[in-house]
């Protein structure tokens, strides 16, 4: 590193410890020739009195500029530049730098010689080359290559070229890989990872009867093409976007029409649309040409995040905070990055900046929500039909009571207190209450109505029904003609046929600026930034596309080592239960190195080279001999590599929270398989929607739809699904992609006590008792063993649970109360107590740690 003066060095020297990330040296290259860029950053200046951020003194204007709170330097004129009066202060808190030795009284009279003589720079290309540091010579920022498959000692194991690498490693380390799982295990495995059910008995004998070398292969393909693909790897994309069916915080209120999102997901991935365009349009759909009302659906992923409803909270601080969340859900999901730690300062660890971050921030600052009217197919026919006679009897009811001056008097008093506030505190509450239940309040309220959608429009009329402010309430005349109003045309909505809607994202019409919020603080602006990338990483490219659908388009381009290393590696996760990097979330410095390095980046090129067809990566994992392992453990490698890191075995995975819940219903005959739709409210136990503080209540779904799978029960952020809690499912409020497992005694009591399990334990009962073919009690366990496990049973299970059997049919015999509870359903033919003793039996299987493991 070459300084141009002893000036510069000094100035180095002086002001390194004003900023937290100090003097940091850049690249770029022009004309071929690469030049060094040091620069200052003062974000440890706190508050508009002591702003001197963005000072650059090797640029003249960066310089010249300074902070709001003056210019740092004015040429010929020392007395009137703020740096001279900063390095000079004793005062705490305002002097700089703010620890560390004070500039002295030497170098400080060179600082006012220099200024006073006009303070003149040489900006002229430096000759030293750019030397990058240790943080950002870390694996995970370096171009991804593609590695030849390296030589191995037992070429003919490996299926494809996934294996080749793992068993290279076990090569070197002189040992050999374990023999491929029996049929039974096999296919369980395959079903439970590609679409988190597991397979009926018939599917398991047409798999083992199956003599063909495509046997396997062809069982991968058929789960690829169900639509309950969809669901399972939805399930875990979910969990990165911060899912959940309400807001989260003190009100938490629900979201009506979160799930549409979700199908959109669950269709998306059906389709095996390319992860590229997956993710450009839930980061910027509605900036596509042409936007389709999908396209803008897909941006929900946005929408996802917590937001506060709470009166006292500031619109600022609250969009402040949401955008954070995206930023810090984008660069996690997609770079495996903790970007967040950059909002105060410079990345402790990594090669961030605080000013990068915010340079993120820019990307995402003009997004604004906006609900849409997105139909699914079937319904726009019905509505357009509905509609017109809705609106026709809308707009009577209107004019009968005389709502439109009424709204206009409420409009103007709702906009009179947002400029005033203070001056009619009864007013100031209907405002709070305004801003608080709709997204982009101000906006909606301030527009003109032609700017407005019709949703727009008839939100702003339905909230003046339902909440019509102070004076009207006391006037019981206008009182009564608006309850009316609002009742009959409440009726009427009622009436019309499913009228879905979405929340997506939309760019605004005037731009605003981005400045770095000084350590974190929304209230401190410092520089104005523009939207920029890391340095640390490939440029974005330029061009005259949007600033944040270039960004979507960055993310996924085969230009950013990141992306893809992070994608594959999240896959891996959930076939084997690690990431070959284990702390999926980070990429960073100081997360886990990979354990086979060269596999995930030979992954990574495969990955973009295949399109990015996520079900082709897929395919290409399971049909591999590392796959298709054993789980059995292995005592000739336990001590060397007790947590498996060398792949010489399969893992056994207890199932997450979904699928635990999925199997049950599913081996017990009462699961309802229908594709996407609204969320459901299975039984869940008493009291628990009362623990929140809005104290929700949990009405239970009825019909098919208390049946559903796990990944359609509604989330309520603070009192969530108790099973789903209780095996792992992540909380939401952040973006989660990868969840821990634990194994608890809470959970063997959830699988004995909970409602939704007994009544599985009732139908699978039921269906033992109908479907055996025959009445012998071995052949009716038989056939719960192939429904809960797909094997048989030994003997010695035989004769245990023959035992069990007898004993529960004893207990029942004398017990009334609990044999009519266990044998509610009607078992033709069948005495009362057998029928509850299967129930028993039915529960003991559904405990099995077998039954919740994936081996």
């Amino acid at each position: 590193m070459r300084f141009q003066s002893v000036l510069e060095l000094l100035l180095i020297v002086a002001l390194g410890p004003w900023g937290l990330g100090g003097w940091t040296a850049q690249g770029a290259d022009f004309n071929g020739d690469i030049e060094p860029i040091f620069h200052q950053r003062c974000y440890g200046c706190h508050g508009p009195s002591q702003q001197m951020n963005g000072l650059r003194l090797d640029q003249k204007a960066a310089a010249l500029k300074g902070g709001y709170s003056g210019a740092a330097i004015v040429p010929g004129n020392s007395s009137a530049s703020k740096l001279i009066e900063r390095v000079t202060s004793g005062k705490e808190g305002f002097k700089m730098p703010p620890a560390g030795s004070p500039v002295s009284a030497a170098e400080a009279q060179l600082l006012r010689q220099w200024i006073d003589q006009g303070a003149r720079w040489d900006e002229s290309s430096r000759s030293a080359p750019v030397k990058l540091s240790e943080q950002e010579k870390h694996w995970a920022f370096q171009p991804v290559s593609r590695p030849a498959l390296p030589r191995v000692t037992g070429p003919s194991w490996a299926r494809n070229a996934v294996d080749h690498f793992v068993l290279a490693k076990l090569d070197a380390e002189g040992i050999k890989p374990s023999p491929e799982a029996g049929k039974n295990t096999l296919i369980r495995r395959v079903y439970f990872d590609l679409i988190g059910l597991p397979p009926s008995p018939a599917e398991v004998d047409a798999f083992i009867n199956d003599p063909s070398e495509r046997a396997y292969e062809k069982v991968v393909d058929r789960l690829l093409r169900s639509p309950h693909y969809g669901e399972k790897w939805a399930m875990h994309w979910l969990d990165a976007a911060r899912y959940a069916d309400s807001d989260g915080y003190e009100k938490d209120l629900v979201r009506p029409h979160a799930w549409r999102w979700r199908n959109w997901v669950i269709d998306a991935l059906n389709r095996d649309m390319p992860f590229d365009q997956f993710s450009i349009e839930q980061i910027a759909g509605d900036l596509l040409p042409n936007a389709t009302v999908e396209q803008r659906v897909a941006t929900g992923l946005l929408r996802n995040g917590t937001k506060n409803r709470e009166a006292g909270v500031k619109a600022a601080e609250k969009r402040f905070e949401e955008t954070i969340d995206r930023i810090n859900t984008v660069s996690t999901v997609w770079l495996g990055l903790t970007f967040g730690c950059a909002q105060c300062h410079d990345h402790k660890y990594d090669p961030l900046t605080q000013q990068e971050f915010y340079q993120m921030y820019a990307f995402f600052n003009n997004a604004v929500e906006r609900d849409i009217e997105a139909p699914l197919p079937g319904e726009r026919g019905p509505l357009l039909r509905a509609l017109p006679e809705y609106y026709t009897e809308r707009e009577r009811i209107l004019q009968e009571g005389g709502m439109a001056e009424l709204e206009v008097r409420w409009h103007e008093n709702i906009i009179s207190a947002m400029d005033h506030p203070g001056v009619n505190t009864d007013w100031d509450f209907a405002v709070t209450a305004w801003r608080g239940g709709n997204d982009r309040a101000d906006w909606t309220i301030r527009s003109d109505p032609g700017e407005l959608t019709q949703l727009e429009r008839d939100k702003i009329t339905d909230w003046f029904l339902g909440s019509s402010g102070p004076d009207y309430a006391k006037d019981e005349e206008i009182k009564t003609r608006i309850e009316k109003a609002r009742d009959e045309i409440q009726d009427r909505k009622e009436s019309l046929p499913a009228r879905t809607r979405a929340y997506t994202m939309v760019e605004r019409s005037e731009p605003v600026a981005t400045h770095i919020a000084l350590r974190g603080d929304y209230r401190a602006s410092g520089i104005e930034v523009r939207p920029m990338t890391p340095a640390v990483l490939p440029p974005l490219d330029t061009g005259d596309k949007h600033p944040r659908l270039r960004l979507a388009e960055w993310l996924v381009s085969d230009k950013n080592p990141l992306t893809p290393r992070v994608a594959v590696n999240r896959m891996w996760q959930e076939f084997f239960g690690r990431g070959i990097v284990r702390t999926a979330e980070d990429f960073g410095t100081q997360g886990e190195a990979p354990t086979h390095p060269v596999l995930l980046d030979w992954l990574a090129s495969e990955f973009v080279a295949r399109g990015w067809s996520q079900k082709g990566m897929h395919r290409l994992i399971v049909t591999s001999a590392a796959y298709r392992q054993s789980s059995r453990a292995r005592p000739d490698v336990e001590e060397r590599d007790p947590a498996n890191l060398l792949l010489a075995r399969q893992n056994r995975l207890r199932l997450p929270a979904e699928l635990v819940r999925d199997n049950a219903l599913q081996v017990s005959g009462l699961l309802y398989p229908e594709i996407g739709g609204k969320s459901v409210f299975p039984p869940q136990p008493a009291g628990v929607g009362e623990l929140g503080y809005s104290k929700k209540t949990w009405v239970v779904s009825t019909g098919p739809d208390r049946y559903r799978r796990g990944i359609y029960i509604h989330f309520q952020r603070t009192t969530p699904y108790p099973m789903l809690v209780n095996f792992d499912a992540p909380n939401t409020l952040t973006t989660a992609p990868r969840r821990e497992r634990s194994n608890t005694a809470l959970q063997a009591l959830n699988l004995l006590n909970d409602p939704a399990f007994f009544e599985a334990a009732q139908g699978l009962a039921a269906r033992l008792l109908a479907e055996a073919p025959s009445e012998a009690f071995s052949d009716r366990l038989t056939h719960a063993y192939r429904l809960c496990l797909s094997r048989k049973p030994s003997s010695r299970e035989v004769d245990r649970l023959s035992t069990y059997f007898e004993q529960q049919r004893q207990i029942f015999s004398s017990g009334q109360a609990a044999l009519t509870e266990a044998a509610s359903f009607h078992a033709p033919g069948v005495e009362p107590e057998e029928a509850a003793a299967w129930v028993s039996v039915s529960r003991a299987l559904m405990n099995l740690d077998e039954f919740i493991t994936r081996e």
